[in-house]
């Protein structure tokens, strides 16, 4: 980060950087905030409704209020749950979600880590949530508690096949997991990743809004069956926690897919003048309303419906994608 890391190390640096951090997380937090302003007012247009509209100058402090009210509300643990599971599921669920956010590049200099296997470091850090919400499920001692964290675990593992699976195309063509190198191939050929690998940007949007938990893939908080899902005995500030698990990973989710296959930081049509950071961030922005689109648009599947989905559809067009890559990689096309 601006030549941070590739100094000597230094208790002045060191400081630097966790302030970065801590400056991170209160971006990301304001981002989950207003996320959740914004995809209630794009919902509420979609529905032909206003939306938050009372709290605050066009219902901006809604979100804060509700934020507020789980800090709080009574932190209530039933009597016959796991307490120890009970109470740690939450923050290894949150953990993992901010801790992948530090390998993903903002721009040219505005970045935490750059690791050589970026890639790989997001696809192993953010599969350890499953354990908190499998663990959250386990230990509240509920059968709907359970079965919903039976739900998500069966749902992400499926889904993280096709996941990993539609960027194995993009690792072909480059020749590396380091995603500030991907970003330099883009730049470098002037064509972003969307377009040569179309298809697996096509499987890493479904299968991403599957690994998110969110509608139409929403199974395992299914609250016509499941009442509340894996969180249904959480209240207070460990409810929160799981919420915004769900947000954070949203920005992780939708920075990944615009490092990936939108160019990064790349300005199209030679608008440099414009930051990058700029650019990133409406590239981001475009990907985030998709997600609340999606919510707003399609109808919760059957759990047969998502399960076949993703073994019967989603890894069969992936794996065409990464034959189909590396016959053209090899024939000199890619």
């Amino acid at each position: 980060m601006f030549g941070i890391l590739d100094q000597q190390f230094s208790w002045l640096n060191f400081t630097i950087l966790a302030l970065a951090a801590v400056a991170l997380l209160l971006v990301v937090l304001l981002f989950v905030m207003y996320a959740i302003y914004f995809e209630r007012k794009v919902i509420g247009w979609m529905q032909l409704r206003k939306g938050p509209n009372r709290t605050g100058p066009w219902g901006l402090f809604q979100t804060v209020a509700d934020v507020l009210k789980l800090l709080i509300k009574e932190d209530v643990v039933p009597k016959k749950v796991d307490r120890f599971l009970f109470l740690i599921a939450p923050i290894i669920s949150f953990t993992p979600s901010f801790m992948v956010i530090a390998a993903i590049p903002f721009t040219e200099n505005l970045y935490f880590t750059d690791i050589n296997v970026g890639l790989l470091y997001y696809g192993a850090i953010s599969s350890l949530s499953i354990t908190g919400i499998l663990l959250g499920g386990w230990a509240s001692n509920n059968k709907y508690s359970i079965m919903g964290g039976m739900r998500s675990v069966a749902q992400m593992i499926s889904y993280e096949v096709p996941l990993i699976m539609s960027f194995l195309g993009i690792v072909l063509m480059t020749g590396s997991l380091n995603l500030r190198d991907i970003v330099h191939a883009q730049i470098d050929s002037g064509i972003w990743f969307i377009f040569p690998q179309f298809i697996g940007f096509v499987v890493f949007l479904i299968a991403g809004n599957a690994e998110l938990n969110r509608t139409p893939f929403d199974l395992p908080e299914a609250e016509n069956e499941l009442v509340a899902g894996y969180f249904v005995e959480y209240s207070g500030f460990r409810f929160a926690f799981f919420m915004l698990t769900e947000y954070v990973y949203t920005f992780a989710l939708s920075s990944l897919m615009v490092t990936l296959f939108l160019g990064g930081w790349d300005a199209p049509f030679g608008l440099t003048f414009i930051p990058p950071i700029v650019w990133f961030a409406l590239k981001f922005l475009l990907l985030v309303f998709y997600l609340f689109w999606a919510r707003a648009t399609f109808p919760r599947v059957k759990i047969q419906q998502l399960m076949e989905f993703a073994w019967k559809g989603l890894i069969p067009v992936a794996l065409f994608n990464v034959m189909l890559t590396a016959v053209l990689k090899t024939l000199g096309i890619f």
